[in-house]
């Protein structure tokens, strides 16, 4: 049986952008279109060309992409102005695009209060503008804003908005739901009232994460017969963001529903770079990844409890809902107080270390996870640390370099400006090989202080940390009063872009935050195989 085809289309260029903290320049969005067209994704959306300089030189450059239909987005004409003397439209027919999104208001209260013109002129604004971008050879698309709402107002209005731009040429009328309200089942029941009077195969849906549920109601819209989603990597966008194309697509590839009566672009070999493509993209905005996304997450195939981990070495498949690598994640069986042996053997497995089931230094390993844990380490987050610790305990971690000392200050005085600043400084003191060395390191705050006089100078070993990076601190107070515990978490990456992640656990905040540090440049120098 023949499938159906699905197309996707990514607004993260211009969606995306929109989210509070996001600023892409126009280096980040040529990478992201490539990125995003590698994956095999039918349009990617730039921009609005006119609208800033960024989106302007990106629609005047060749972003070098092989497959995907590079779209400009834009306004309609104006009411009152005439297709040909509009600046607005000008700006979009001129962009170096393959096709056109036009954004038009299909709510009846929107056309008058916010637009202030006529049902009538609305309408011709948008046959108008559908003609023009079709005489310039584009590809044109029409996102009906606040389309879900406009139907529960005056359906006849908002279809006749679509219809318009429909019989006009477009080939994607889509039904945005503009301030995410609308729920599945409601979404569903439009959508498919609209395509019985728009063919399914052109009409698409854009759905926002207001109530949580724009994946969900991107589904229900193709179960209704739409056959174009939109989203954005991460689920990026205003408020609460827009429908999560890297939920989206392994749920079309994956799941038997979507899988065996539709197609998309997405190939198998393009699904397993999904989660690298995820974690690129937060890589690009200085963002930690979501840890529990689903599909890419790191916990998004952890197992904690030693039961289920026993089951899951013996058959995966009937405890995890797809196969870990099919996205390019991992299966992840966590090492904590509440594990088994068959969680720590697994782990051992997977970095590499070979140890018979019944060694004994197995179970002495996992009595001293639970001693460590039990004072307040968790190595199921930090899993660097758990490596070097199972490392130790089988005796394979070389001592590369010791601390003599380190000491840290925290000063509050006047520049030479005459303002008052804070200044951390750090002072670390070691030894190499009998070799002594003082490393002192000014930084934004003591952490940030003592870290880089930490790497300042390894001696013999400091070319094997150049490209290490600390990327994220987490710290979490254990237990309150005077006898407060604090647990520190430092993420760190390389060149090579892979990240891992070590703990260390004190009274001491800035202690805590050494055996953090310290963990993390041991583990990078014996993932380096660094020598003895």
């Amino acid at each position: 049986m023949s499938r159906e085809r699905l197309y996707l289309f990514d607004t993260t260029l211009r969606d995306g952008a929109q989210t509070n903290g996001v600023d892409f320049t126009l280096a980040d969005k040529v990478a992201i279109a490539q990125m995003l067209d590698g994956l095999g994704i039918d349009y990617v959306e730039g921009g609005y060309p006119g609208a800033n300089p960024t989106d302007t030189e990106l629609f005047g450059s060749d972003r070098k992409l092989t497959h995907t239909t590079f779209t400009a987005f834009g306004m309609t004409r104006r009411p009152g102005r005439s297709a040909s003397n509009d600046p607005g439209l000008a700006a979009l027919l001129e962009a170096q695009a393959d096709a056109i999104c036009f954004v038009a208001k299909s709510w009846d209260y929107h056309v008058k209060v916010a637009l202030e013109t006529t049902e009538e002129e609305n309408l011709a604004s948008i046959r108008e503008s559908v003609r023009a971008a079709k005489a310039k050879g584009r590809e044109v698309l029409l996102d009906c804003e606040h389309f879900f709402d406009g139907y529960k107002a005056n359906p006849k209005y908002a279809l006749a908005c679509a219809k318009a731009a429909y019989d006009e040429g477009a080939r994607w009328i889509v039904l945005c739901d503009t301030n995410g309200g609308t729920l599945p089942h409601e979404a569903e029941k439009i959508v498919g009232e609209v395509c019985k009077i728009i063919p399914g195969d052109h009409v698409g849906i854009h759905a926002h994460n207001d109530t949580e549920q724009a994946v969900s109601i991107s589904l229900a819209a193709v179960r209704a017969g739409a056959r174009q989603i939109q989203g954005t990597l991460n689920g990026l966008g205003e408020r609460c963001g827009n429908a999560n194309l890297v939920s989206i697509i392994p749920t079309l590839k994956l799941k038997p529903e979507y899988a065996e009566r539709f197609e998309i672009g997405v190939s198998g070999a393009q699904l397993k770079k999904l989660a690298q493509a995820s974690h690129a993209l937060d890589e690009m905005l200085n963002r930690a990844p979501d840890r529990h996304a689903p599909y890419v997450g790191e916990s998004a195939f952890a197992t904690k409890a030693g039961i289920h981990a026993s089951a899951i070495m013996k058959d995966p498949a009937t405890y995890e809902h797809v196969a870990p690598d099919a996205v390019g994640n991992r299966r992840k069986l966590l090492v904590s107080d509440q594990a088994g042996k068959s969680n720590l053997l697994a782990e051992l497995e997977r970095i590499g270390i070979k140890v018979g089931k019944d060694d004994p230094r197995v179970t002495r390993l996992l009595e001293v996870v639970k001693e460590r844990e039990a004072l307040g380490f968790a190595y199921e987050t930090a899993d660097a640390s758990f490596d070097l610790l199972a490392r130790r305990v089988l005796g394979k971690v070389p001592d590369y370099f010791e601390v003599d000392k380190f000491d840290v200050n925290v000063e509050q005085r006047e520049n030479a400006l005459g303002k008052r600043v804070t200044v951390s400084q750090a002072v670390v003191k070691l030894k190499v090989h009998g070799e002594t060395m003082i490393s002192a390191a000014e930084g934004n705050g003591p952490v940030n202080a003592l870290d880089l006089a930490l790497r300042k100078d390894l001696g013999r070993y400091q070319k094997y940390i150049e490209g290490l990076e600390l990327t994220d601190y987490r710290v979490r107070i254990l237990n309150g009063g005077t006898e407060a515990v604090t647990r520190v978490l430092i993420e760190s990456c390389d060149e090579n872009g892979e990240h891992w992640v070590t703990v260390g656990v004190s009274p001491n905040i800035i202690d805590a935050s050494f055996q953090a540090l310290m963990d993390s440049i041991i583990y990078k120098l014996v993932k380096s195989s660094a020598p003895a």
